[in-house]
């Protein structure tokens, strides 16, 4: 079948671009389908009004007027691709291409205009994402090289104060480390979330000072995260003497469809085991009263064939506890909190199916 006048006529109505025709005053007197769609105006809302109510203003009307009365590339009376904006009904401004052309009367007066308005939304936004890849990358390569060398030099300070401070120094300054490697551990988390919007393609904004907007850098865990299969209903015996450790944990977990049970060193451990059937322990290498190893050892005697992972966020073992404690059957340590979520959630599966 030829391309008819009439199917022509029903393709371009049909058209997804805006396509907007006017009289030689500028009064619309055609407008396809796809430009009642992104505007949200009916009809009669439109037909018989002027053009310049599709604009924030007036001024921005006449700018696409005189680009096309312009003489360019393509000639006069033409334009492609012109960036402009459009207003919706609803107040949305919405930046479109437009390409389009004066029409002219047999004398070559001016009887009107045809224009076809792309709009761009989504190309900026995919614009938008390709510049947060690009910043994405940078960042991760800048930001983690010097965050590695900060981790490194708190573990040889670790070890210079454990030789030279006394006892209660010693506690002092190990918590200060401590802070230093959750700080440290905060700042990877969002260069990891901005890695993970460039390979979602996608990012949220938050509100910030007036009509500006920020990137929401925050875990997907502290909004919307789907729980991991196999996971649900597993009950868990956390032991860790940081309470923001145990805390986290513990709300990631619960999101999972887990049953989570704290303890603040092992003695508290084993009384919840005493008391309750558990699927697996996650337990922390250095504690007061009973440290992960003497845990682990009593867990082997006292319940035979439970599951138990180790966490730690010191890279040296002074005192042989991992070492101890991988002599003796134990299946997996975790060298790095807070814990990253998905690797903590794989480790837990293997565990508790192995």
């Amino acid at each position: 079948m030829g391309l008819t006048r009439e199917r022509l006529e029903q393709l371009v109505a049909r058209s997804s671009d805006s396509i907007v025709g006017t009289d030689r005053s500028g009064h619309v007197i055609y407008w396809n389908d796809g430009a009642k769609k992104v505007l949200g105006y009916e009809d009669e809302e439109v037909l018989g009004t002027h053009v310049g109510r599709l604009y924030p203003d007036m001024e921005e009307a006449k700018c696409v007027m005189r680009a096309m009365r312009q003489e360019n590339g393509d000639g006069k009376d033409v334009v492609n691709t012109f960036q402009t904006t459009f207003m919706a009904k609803n107040g949305e401004r919405i930046p479109v291409a437009i390409s389009g052309t004066i029409l002219r009367d047999e004398e070559g007066g001016e009887d009107g205009t045809i224009g076809f308005a792309k709009d761009l939304r989504e190309i900026l936004r995919k614009d938008q994402l390709a510049t947060l890849g690009e910043v994405a990358i940078g960042l991760s390569h800048e930001i983690n090289n010097p965050l590695n060398v900060i981790l490194n030099q708190a573990t040889l300070l670790e070890r210079d104060i454990d030789a030279l401070a006394d006892d209660g120094d010693i506690s002092v300054e190990n918590e200060r480390l401590d802070a230093i490697r959750r700080e440290i551990s905060r700042i990877s988390e969002i260069v990891e979330r901005l890695g993970e919007m460039v390979e979602e393609d996608t990012y949220e904004t938050k509100g910030y000072i007036g009509p500006a907007r920020m990137v929401d850098l925050r875990q997907k865990a502290e909004r919307h995260q789907q729980p991991m299969e196999g996971l649900e209903g597993l009950r868990i015996l956390v032991a860790d003497d940081d309470g923001g450790i145990v805390r986290s944990l513990k709300e990631i977990l619960t999101r999972d469809g887990c049953q989570v049970t704290t303890a603040s060193d092992g003695r508290e451990a084993l009384a919840a085991l005493d008391e309750a059937e558990f699927d697996i322990v996650l337990s922390d290498v250095v504690m007061p009263n009973m440290d992960g190893y003497e845990l682990f050892k009593a867990i082997q005697e006292g319940h035979p064939g439970l599951p138990v992972l180790m966490m730690t966020a010191f890279h040296f073992d002074k005192d042989h506890i991992i070492k101890r404690s991988r002599v003796a059957g134990l299946g997996a340590v975790l060298f790095k909190k807070p814990v990253d979520p998905n690797r903590l959630r794989q480790t837990i599966l293997e565990a508790v199916r192995s």
